[in-house]
């Protein structure tokens, strides 16, 4: 069985856990809500992208890590368009090596206003 992290940041509406570990082994998903009242935050994909990373570094240090732990992740954008300037929002945020990562296009997000979502896999141990 897993264990859920409380990373700080208001839990979803829905029946998920948005951040759950096992051994060394985390897994979270972020979208660019406020940590402290659950809402998304409005504006474009550089404002949306920063805070979805923000909570992002917020869960894995939550759980003793740090972003240099992610070694996976998966972004879903709503628009093709967005990916430089989520991209240069990447780039200052992580060091290289960057983690692997998957960009996927999708028609929508689950909530309105919402441009991006951000799926992470980190590695919390040692080696």
């Amino acid at each position: 069985m897993f264990e859920v992290v409380d990373t700080g940041i208001a839990p979803s509406k829905g029946p998920i856990s948005g951040t759950v570990r096992k051994g060394d082994l985390l897994l979270t998903a972020q979208i660019p809500k406020d940590p402290a009242t659950g809402a998304i935050v409005q504006g474009d994909i550089t404002v949306q992208t920063t805070r979805t990373l923000a909570n992002l570094r917020q869960a894995v240090e939550a759980a003793g890590g740090s972003l240099a732990d992610v070694m996976m992740v998966q972004v879903y954008l709503t628009d093709s368009a967005d990916a430089p300037a989520m991209n240069a929002v990447w780039a200052e945020t992580f060091a290289k090596p960057y983690p692997c990562r998957a960009t996927v296009v999708v028609k929508e997000l689950l909530a309105p206003g919402m441009r991006i979502e951000i799926v992470a896999t980190a590695h919390l141990g040692r080696g």
